[in-house]
């Protein structure tokens, strides 16, 4: 068990390493260095954001932004998947909605979502749309899968509500819908920084990355990619490790 961490652990170090490589080769095949740093100019001012206050704010501000909008999604989602897990009816009546959600372009909602509300709730909204097919779809197929046997008993007994839900159907379906969350805390930060960008919201990983292009500092850009990075592995790798060790004591 030791030797496969140590092993996963350095492939995925080989990943980041491969990361690194692909930037220099981009850089020299542009013959731009402006637009492809060396690696040392990226990891010095990811460095330097570290060291930097204000990064944190800025950190704290798309979190915030992401944990809204999980929650307000995870609300939707789930309830909308229970209702599809549990008529037919409400889960092809959705699947038209959950399609449009997950295939229309990003840039065309945000753009709606901007004439219809104050810019300040885009980030909110448009990460929670897009999210709520992902956990919705996960919620109605981890109910579909539950063993028709573990349903019958809890019927003999009650019929289904909310205490059902939260202590039969969820604990069931915990396996998908921790995959779903995985998923989304990837995918939420990326709408959020996006719609951070596009709506200018102050002092957010979004704004930052917009002043950094507006002034040409790509090494800083890199570098915020890095800690979006380093938030989605501490998000999702981070908690299950823990849920993990404590499973197995």
């Amino acid at each position: 068990m030791e030797n496969k961490k140590a092993s996963d652990t350095l492939i995925f170090c080989l990943g980041i390493l491969l990361i690194a490589i692909l930037i220099q080769i981009l850089g020299v095949a542009k013959g731009d260095s402006l637009v492809f740093p060396s690696v040392i100019e990226i990891l010095r001012s990811f460095f330097h954001l570290l060291c930097i206050p204000k990064t944190y704010n800025l950190i704290f501000t798309t979190l915030f932004h992401l944990f809204v909008s999980l929650i307000v999604s995870s609300l939707i989602g789930i309830f909308l998947g229970v209702l599809e897990g549990l008529f037919p009816f409400c889960r092809k009546v959705f699947t038209p909605l959950m399609i449009m959600l997950r295939s229309i372009p990003m840039i065309v909602l945000v753009v709606i979502i901007m004439v219809l509300t104050n810019y300040g709730r885009v980030p909110y909204i448009a990460a929670s749309m897009i999210l709520v097919p992902l956990i919705s779809e996960a919620t109605a197929e981890g109910f579909l899968r539950i063993d028709r046997e573990l349903i019958d008993v809890y019927k003999l007994f009650t019929n289904f509500n909310i205490r059902v839900l939260f202590s039969v159907y969820l604990p069931l379906m915990a396996g998908y819908l921790k995959q779903a969350y995985v998923n989304a805390v990837g995918m939420g930060i990326k709408i959020i920084v996006t719609t951070e960008y596009l709506v200018q919201t102050k002092n957010s990983l979004g704004k930052a990355i917009y002043s950094s292009a507006y002034f040409n500092e790509y090494a800083e850009i890199y570098a915020y990619a890095l800690i979006m990075i380093l938030i989605v592995i501490l998000l999702t790798k981070i908690p299950m490790l823990i849920m993990k060790k404590s499973l197995s004591k």
